[in-house]
Formats: C-alpha cells, structure tokens, sequence
C-alpha cells in the first residue's frame, strides 16, 4: 500500500448540474497555484443525496459546493452547521471533516458583500437603505449579509408578498415590506439596489419594476450572471450608477471553500473572470 498522500478531491453537487461555471473556477485555481487536486461535477439523484455525501470523503474528497434544489436539503444531513447558514436555512459549502463529521456553511452572503467591496470602490453600505427585489434562498443570503455590513434599512418586495413577510418575521424590524406593484417606488432615495430574483436571465421573463427612480448615486447590481448586463444594469448604467454584475458574486463565494478544501486562499481577478466566462 502507497504512503503517497491522497490528491484531494471536491466537487459541485447539484440536480442538473452540467451548466455550473464551478469547474472552471476552481480549475483555474488549481492550475495556477500547481495544486494536486480536482474538482468535478456530480448530478445525483435526490434519493441517493445523503448516501452519497456520507460516501464521498471515503473516496479521497474534502468538500463539495451544493447548488440546487440541495441547499437546504442538506442542512437536514450535515453534522455541524455554521451561525450563518443556520440563519440563512440553506448552505453551499460543505467541508468533510477528518473525524468524519460533515460541516455546512453558506458563504453566498459572503461573495455578494466582497463583490460590492471589489467592483463598487467605495461602496458604504451605511449610507442609506437597501432595495432587494425578490425573497428566495439567494434573498435571504444577501439580506442576512446586508444587515451584517450595517445597512440601516433594507425594503424588499417579492411577487408573492408572503414570502417576503416571512424574512421580515426572521430578519427583524430593519426589513420594510413593499408591495411589489410598488417595487420601483421603492427605489427612491436607496442607497443600494438587488434584484434577487431570476427574472431578467437568460430564458426567464425580463425584470419589469420601473427604474424611474434610478439615480447617479447609488450602487446597482444582479446576483443574476447570464447574461452578464441585465435591463437592470444596462438602464442603470445609463443613469450614471455604478453596476455590478452577478458574476463577482459567483467567483468570491468559491474562496472560502477552496482555502479550506485545498490550504491555500485564492485571489479573484480578471484572469478568473475570463476563465470562468470562457
């Protein structure tokens, strides 16, 4: 028997999972720093998901991302659970652990915060309030990390208006609740503005909210990442705010995974932004 050490392993778990850009990052990543490692797509079916997970550090893996319809499901399976993907009730990272333990934790509020640091220079989120659009997985993710920068007042509003009481309920009284037919009159005098939903990518119906009240001074961004310039930033670039595209949010959210699958933190730039895109 070899007393080589093993090449760790990672992956991305999803359902269908072909269309992930994870490969290419983490690829990338493994490239340029001369780790011996990989990192590989896996579509499991979700009767075999737990089986699965329990299997794979057995077959050399450190952790896996876990995109949809998982995130939560996985929150039932793992053995740990961080502060942050508890609050969140989802996780897109988990690391197996060397005694066995599986530990999740949701690093999507963390790539959406250190986009806006990166591609918005100057970015205060203490400015004033915060628009996001749309109350799902990725919603309460960027809430949750809005509120963690110090946004005073964060209005949101979601097409089906429950959902978005229901964060208010979780998140507390820094969540307005706005009707989405009132959606872009809540843009008014915001600081910061989100769309959450998937309205606007590519196959899915255009974001209709009306960007009147866009102005020059705020901060405007779209987790969505196809294509890269939605109506919303391509209206609010015309405006003369400062855009940011949903793609950031992709390649940050990796780094903490990565540091702790492989032990070494990698830096995001315009060489993996081309990766990934290409």
């Amino acid at each position: 028997m070899s007393d080589a050490p093993r090449i760790p392993l990672a992956g991305v778990i999803g359902s269908p999972v072909a269309h992930s850009r994870s490969p290419f990052l983490h690829g990338h990543w493994l490239c340029r720093y001369g780790i011996r490692g990989h990192y590989v797509p896996m579509d499991i079916a979700p009767d075999r998901l737990a089986d699965a997970l329990r299997m794979l550090p057995e077959l050399g893996f450190v952790g896996v991302n876990i995109t949809v319809p998982y995130k939560e499901t996985v929150m039932d399976i793992a053995d740990l659970t961080s502060d942050r993907a508890a609050l969140i009730g989802a996780a897109n990272t988990l690391i197996f652990r060397k005694d066995g333990k599986i530990h999740a934790d949701n690093t999507d509020g963390y790539g959406f915060i250190e986009n806006l640091r990166q591609s918005a220079e100057g970015w205060d989120p203490t400015s004033g309030p915060a628009v996001v659009l749309g109350a799902g997985g990725a919603a309460r993710a960027v809430v949750a990390s809005l509120l963690d920068a110090g946004v005073p007042e964060i209005r949101i509003s979601n097409r089906t208006r429950i959902r978005a009481d229901t964060l208010r309920e979780d998140f507390g009284n820094r969540l307005k609740v706005v009707e989405w037919v009132q959606a872009g009159n809540a843009i008014e005098g915001a600081s910061t503005v989100v769309n959450t939903t998937s309205l606007g990518m590519t196959g899915k119906p255009e974001l209709r909210v009306p960007l009147d009240a866009l102005d020059k001074s705020m901060v405007v961004t779209d987790i969505v990442y196809a294509p890269l310039e939605t109506r919303l930033l391509r209206e609010a670039r015309d405006q003369g705010c400062t855009v940011v595209d949903g793609l950031g949010m992709l390649l940050h959210q990796a780094v903490p995974g990565f540091e702790r699958w492989f032990g070494l933190r990698p830096e995001v730039d315009d060489d993996l932004r081309q990766a990934v895109l290409g």
